[in-house]
């Protein structure tokens, strides 16, 4: 199941603000993964689908292309034919790029034409093309051409929109429901008719109950208006969905929508089973249930476990795949409390006995394929959740414990504390941290609290003073990411914390676990911590022995900075305002680390380090050239040769300018080229790079310095 979500590094680590302490190591940096793989903003292209492009240097002939990958509105083409060949991949721009469903040529007398390098390499291209284009899926033409031209399938729904809505307790019956929001694919719904807020549904746009307009009658199922609402006569309901529906069909939701919809499996459940389920109604605690009615293959009504004699049933409509719904004895496999039915006699509650008093029988295993599937997620990761007794409010969430495909959620900052909640690993409430911030979305915050912990192991705010010198280990603007403050909390805690940033803001993690495993000193009352990181793929870890008491923290944090070569300022229990004590920052980098007779600039690969070494500035002057070079060397990726480079300073400029950018991981994760990064706009480097508006700006604005280099030397 995939959400469409942008997911970005944690946000706390993105804001300025002070935060609560929790726990990054390697599992936060998995957990970013999972949410990479579980809510991944989808492009309406999808690598695979098959389009007409025309032909480059022969006018007015086209030919079948394959997306290979998409970045936002660019596409990656490669021309059919040259099978995994990727010397001939290009990009194009959806918004400017000539660019047809297949068909399109037959439609209108075009000539489809192999390109000329590969024209050779097949004796009958129609038979060719009718094996490739076999079982493959075109691009849809309404997103290649109109007002719906490269959008992203969340934003085909806008408001005032119509979808059919599954009723909520009668699987057969649906009723008309228009878009008041959508937010980042979160639907705010109010029924055709029904004008009171108060019955405002939100439901993600995957969300099983939701369907195309027309849907329900060419399934030859019940429309009717909801029941226990409004009381309305049955010829105003009428009037209210055929005008809804008269303006719908002038511009409907394009089905593209719902390709990603899951499909239903077919049930095994019987009436009268017996199963656990969390609680429909307060999703806090897992309570007995029955299966008192099966609608057909597909879906099947449960009903919480009541026997006092004026109980009024809560019942809910389930099919095979709903999350919540578990065998028999799974709270007592996995160790979590049961809730005893209302109503029953003995304090201590016992399936054997209770299936026998009841004279029922446990949902068998095969009804529950994938009960214990936790999708990665685990303790103290943090994410953003639906509160779930006010769908509106989303919450900064931790996960306090995963048992099987169950989370259990603390909402942090509500005015009226909850239980945690608990959630399903596929849940469509959970989403990853960022989610609010990137669909501009409010989102209720953690408040600040006060450590009641014992005072000779707690430590109070540390700080991040983002102006201070970094020194030649640490990446400055990773830096300024970071929040300015963290803690309080546990000594060994908090310094964790803040030394699992560090390292993740470093340019070379590695090196930075290394020079800690050097910061010790035998009168430190420590405790070993396992620090982690990932870089190139690779895993590194390393055991450090980080102080367990408050009066050691300053002396602590003052040591990793000079092992670091940074300000002694850099992080701390001192707060730098206007002006460093060091007066870092008022220095060059060279001043700076001469006069605390150190070594400047980014470790290489392999290099070691030590304290008290001297590099002269015209050697590492050299030094710089020597890998610039290297680096021009390797710009015959983009077409020409190293020797052209040498025709005039703007070529060299431009040239070198484009393979420094195309070189960063900003763009060799996207797969960015020299002529991708030349049809990047301002809201792409947004959407695909993941950055802030001001930086994108900054990166913008130097794209557009190099096409105009480039341009001006090679554009003819």
């Amino acid at each position: 199941m995939c959400y469409p979500v942008t997911c970005r590094r944690h946000d706390s680590s993105r804001t300025n603000d002070s935060f609560r302490l929790f726990r990054v190591d390697s599992f936060f940096w998995e957990a970013i993964a999972l949410f990479i793989v579980i809510f991944h903003l989808q492009s309406s292209f999808q690598p695979g689908m098959k389009l007409e492009v025309a032909n480059k240097g022969s006018l007015d002939t086209y030919w079948v292309a394959t997306i290979i990958t998409t970045c936002g509105q660019l596409l990656l083409l490669r021309y059919c034919g040259y099978g995994d060949d990727r010397k001939a991949d290009f990009w194009c721009d959806v918004m400017t790029a000539e660019l047809h469903p297949v068909g399109w040529c037959a439609q209108n007398n075009k000539t489809l034409q192999p390109p000329e390098a590969i024209k050779e390499k097949n004796s009958d291209w129609t038979e060719f093309l009718i094996k490739e284009l076999t079982g493959s899926r075109t691009a849809p033409a309404n997103l290649l051409e109109g007002p719906l031209r490269g959008k992203n399938t969340v934003d085909l729904i806008v408001v005032g929109c119509i979808l059919e809505v599954r009723d909520a307790f009668e699987p057969n019956v649906y009723w008309a429901a228009r878009v008041q929001s959508n937010i980042g694919g979160r639907l705010c719904l109010s029924y055709v008719g029904l004008n009171d807020p108060a019955y405002d549904m939100w439901m993600f746009y995957l969300d099983t109950r939701l369907r195309p307009l027309g849907w329900a009658k060419e399934n030859y199922l019940s429309i009717k208006p909801p029941t226990g609402e409004s009381m309305k006569l049955s010829s105003e309901w009428t009037e209210a969905l055929d005008e809804a529906t008269a303006k719908a069909l002038k511009s409907p939701l394009p089905l593209e929508v719902f390709k990603d919809h899951a499909d239903l499996h077919t049930h095994s459940y019987r009436p009268g089973m017996k199963l656990e389920m969390v609680s429909p109604k307060e999703p806090f605690h897992i309570c007995p249930v029955s299966v008192t009615k099966v609608y057909n293959e597909y879906y099947f009504q449960i009903t919480v476990d009541d026997l006092t004699a004026e109980a009024t049933p809560t019942c809910v409509v389930c099919h095979a795949d709903s999350p919540g719904i578990l065998p028999v004895q799974w709270c007592l496999k996995n160790g979590v409390g049961l809730e005893r039915p209302q109503g029953f006699e003995s304090q201590d509650f016992d399936w054997a006995d209770y299936l026998k008093h009841t004279g029922t029988e446990a949902a068998p295993d095969v009804c529950f394929p994938n009960a214990s599937q936790s999708r990665g997620f685990c303790k103290d990761m943090w994410l953003e959740a639906v509160n779930p007794l006010q769908p509106s409010e989303l919450c900064v969430a931790r996960i306090t414990q995963v048992k099987g495909r169950l989370l259990w959620l603390r909402l942090e900052g509500l005015t009226k504390p909850l239980p945690d909640c608990i959630v399903d690993v596929e849940s469509m409430n959970i989403f990853p941290v960022g989610w609010c911030e990137a669909n501009g979305y409010p989102l209720t915050h953690l408040q600040k609290t006060v450590c009641l912990v014992n005072g000779k192991y707690c430590c109070s705010q540390l700080f991040i003073n983002h102006r201070c010198f970094s020194g030649p280990y640490l990446n400055k603007g990773r830096i300024a990411e970071l929040p300015k403050a963290v803690g309080p909390g546990k000594c060994a805690v908090v310094l964790k914390e803040i030394l699992t940033m560090l390292i993740n803001s470093a340019y070379k993690p590695g090196r930075v676990l290394r020079e800690l495993q050097m910061v010790e000193d035998p009168q430190w009352n420590c405790q070993e911590e396992t620090l982690k990181a990932k870089y190139k793929g690779k895993s590194y870890r390393s055991n450090m022995r980080i102080v367990r008491t408050a009066d050691q923290v300053s002396e602590f944090c003052r040591r990793v900075c000079e092992r670091l070569q940074c300000c002694l300022n850099l992080f701390g229990p001192t707060i730098v305002s206007d002006k460093c004590p060091e007066n870092c920052f008022s220095q060059t980098k060279t001043k700076y680390t001469y006069y605390k007779k150190r070594k400047v600039g980014r470790p290489s690969l392999g290099e070691n380090a030590q304290d008290g070494d001297m590099t002269k500035p015209a050697r590492r002057r050299k030094k710089r050239k020597a890998i610039f070079v290297q680096k021009k060397r390797r710009t015959s990726i983009v077409g020409y040769q190293a020797t052209e480079l040498k025709q005039t300073r703007t070529s060299k400029t431009s040239k070198n300018q484009i393979f420094m950018l195309t070189c960063t991981p900003f763009f060799l994760l996207k797969d960015i080229d020299g002529q991708a990064l030349l049809l990047l706009t301002l809201p792409t480097v947004q959407e695909c790079m993941d950055l802030k508006l001001g930086p994108a700006i900054k990166l913008c604005h130097q794209i557009e310095r190099v096409k105009v280099a480039f341009y001006s030397q090679f554009a003819n």
